[in-house]
């Protein structure tokens, strides 16, 4: 029999992303993910209440570990360590893929994760020799969900500042993930 790879809704204050995640490509990126979906005992569903911090249209949108402060955005502890860069697993950064977003260190991705708004070759594995090399494609919005196409088109579409905090790219409006719950 064939076991179907699992489903998540990250539903949001622009409308619902449903992804197909990928845990033969990226086993140790989908399961990561899903420890902070269901997150631990003192923080069930890590994500619930946390914004899209960063957005740039016509490359991606990025969440999953930041919520809203006074003047910025403010920065949510990891609730694990960072995990192994699975970015040489053969899937590419084409517009609807979800990877998990990382420093200029291979090895650190936590919590946050970005969604492709266009094909971004450039952010693709190329070689072991160069590191860090690429981002680690785990799972992707499917072909014809235009609700979720247009979810992700809203979110890039939003007016964006730099914000006290230093930080770019961030909506002048919160977008909020209110929660992300598996569904298959």
């Amino acid at each position: 029999f064939t076991i179907p790879e699992p489903k998540v809704r990250i539903a949001t204050s622009k409308g619902n992303i449903d992804l197909q995640l990928n845990p033969t490509s990226a086993p140790i990126t989908v399961q990561n993910f899903f420890g902070y979906v269901y997150g631990t005992a003192a923080s069930p569903n890590f994500y619930a209440n946390t914004i899209f911090h960063r957005v740039i249209s016509n490359f991606m949108i990025q969440g999953g570990g930041f919520t809203t402060g006074a003047t910025g955005p403010v920065q949510k502890a990891p609730l694990f360590n960072p995990i192994t860069l699975e970015s040489n697993n053969g899937l590419k950064n084409l517009r609807g893929t979800i990877a998990m977003a990382r420093t200029n260190v291979a090895n650190s991705a936590t919590s946050q994760f970005f969604i492709n708004h266009i094909n971004n070759t450039s952010l693709d594995y190329t070689s072991a020799v160069t590191t860090p090399n690429g981002y680690a494609v785990f799972g992707t919005i499917l072909a014809g969900d235009t609700a979720s196409f247009a979810t992700l088109d809203a979110i890039a579409a939003v007016a964006t500042q730099t914000t006290a905090n230093g930080y770019a790219n961030v909506p002048v409006t919160d977008v909020t993930i209110t929660s992300v719950t598996q569904t298959q």
